[in-house]
């Protein structure tokens, strides 16, 4: 492993990965109550900007979930949980600056989403490497 955490410490990653999980939470429920607010009855998803903008900015959110939370846990085992944690804490401050841009200007939502990105790309690089060294080790 590449910097193995002395102990345990695979709670640090597990929070990061709960927190993530109660920020798509509290995106959920945004959308919900906006939906209400702004008067569009299920199925529809359009009508009005603002639903619009949240709306995108849950379902986007739900779209790197996918990648992160799996990608942090095997980081976290395979290589480092405090360095896993701390690439996912970025990730979530990312989501918020992400959400807070994407609903002023969805122009401007490029920082956040980098911030995304860039920890979401270093989760599965270093996971993959981290098991490939891992096999490498055995053989």
């Amino acid at each position: 492993m590449f910097f193995q955490a002395p102990g345990g410490f695979m709670e640090y990653a597990t929070l990061v990965i709960l927190l993530a999980l109660a920020q798509y939470i509290y995106f959920l429920t945004k959308v919900g109550l906006y939906r209400g607010k702004a008067h569009i009855q299920a199925p529809a998803c359009d009508g009005d900007e603002g639903f619009e903008r949240l709306f995108r900015v849950q379902q986007n959110t739900l779209e790197q979930l996918i990648i992160f939370i799996p990608a942090l846990y095997f980081f976290a085992v395979y290589v480092n949980p405090v360095w896993g944690a701390m690439l996912g804490s970025i990730y979530v401050i990312g989501r918020f600056v992400y959400a807070a841009a994407y609903f002023r200007n969805p122009a401007d939502r490029g920082p956040g989403m980098l911030m995304t990105l860039i920890p979401n790309c270093l989760l599965v690089a270093g996971a993959i490497a981290g098991i490939v060294l891992k096999i490498i080790q055995y053989e």
